[in-house]
């Protein structure tokens, strides 16, 4: 055979397999583009869905302030913690609210209100006498002396023992947070507690109209019996506003000041929660509906 022919039929089959490789090399980047234009779009979808359950979670919220000042007893919503349920938008919204008065004040209470709080919702964890200590302490955190409370308390050289960088604050609470830094707080403790406290309400007793289970039981009362006498009552049927034993009205005046959870579900499942507490209109901006004093907003934990 013609040496030339030979060398022309390897040229012509190197030549067949760089075309072969260059096909593959192509293939593999136009599905490489193809997979992460998929994944991109898929990305965008959810980032979508979740847009879409957020503004329909601040949507529960804000029609929510709009239903607990209704002045129509049909309509209106009780601030106490019952769920209300509301259709928007092909989701299906939960919102609870509660009065900020139904709540303990850490900044007003006293340690025998605290200490009896902290017993129930410990849940058999924490004792009398360590939730005593507890109470103490939040007491010493608040308060400007250096005196140790006579439970126990934690001032300064508490803190220092404990080799904490910080002291008591000798001052106000300013947020629910705060209460973490208080010594003998673990962050299991803090999420029991913090649904019950608040830093807005100025009132050494919660309301029994707006306070939960927990909270009445803390007060000597039976929460779930007043829960339930509150819950009965159906302003329509022309009853007299359910009462405790000594006469106080479990219809309480409402503060303006709400905590508020919105949870939003979609059709094909996405949740979105927004977890806040508002105080109705603003003293900086005339007009405004709300001003918002807390605000978490995301997916709901599994």
């Amino acid at each position: 055979m013609n040496p030339d022919g030979r060398n022309h039929s390897r040229q012509r089959g190197a030549a067949l397999l760089l075309v072969l490789w260059l096909i593959a090399l192509m293939t593999a980047l136009v599905g490489g583009f193809a997979l992460a234009a998929r994944v991109e779009n898929l990305q965008g979808q959810v980032m979508s869905r979740g847009l879409v359950a957020s503004n329909a979670a601040r949507a529960g919220l804000e029609y929510a302030l709009i239903r607990v000042e209704d002045q129509d007893p049909r309509r209106q919503w009780r601030p106490d913690g019952s769920p209300n349920r509301w259709s928007y938008a092909g989701a299906e919204i939960e919102v609870r609210l509660i009065d900020e008065n139904g709540k303990v004040d850490l900044n007003q209470a006293d340690a025998s209100l605290l200490t009896a709080l902290l017993v129930r919702v410990g849940e058999g964890q924490v004792g009398q006498e360590q939730a005593a200590r507890f109470a103490a302490a939040i007491v010493d955190w608040r308060d400007p002396d250096q005196l140790t409370q006579p439970a126990g308390g934690a001032e300064d050289q508490d803190y220092e023992g404990a080799e904490r960088p910080y002291g008591a604050k000798d001052a106000e609470f300013e947020s629910v947070a705060e209460l973490e830094q208080v010594l003998g707080f673990t962050p299991e403790l803090f999420a029991k507690v913090e649904p019950f406290v608040t830093v807005y309400s100025g009132r050494m007793r919660p309301d029994p109209a707006f306070a939960s289970a927990e909270v009445l039981d803390a007060l000597g009362l039976n929460g779930s019996d007043v829960v339930a006498q509150r819950q009965g009552w159906n302003p329509e049927a022309g009853l007299p506003a359910p009462g405790l034993p000594g006469g106080e009205s479990l219809v309480g005046e409402r503060s303006g000041t709400y905590s508020i959870d919105s949870r939003a579900k979609l059709a094909d499942g996405r949740e979105s929660l927004l977890r806040a507490v508002v105080r109705l209109g603003s003293a900086s901006t005339p007009g405004k509906i709300y001003t918002p004093l807390r605000w978490e907003e995301g997916a709901p934990p599994r």
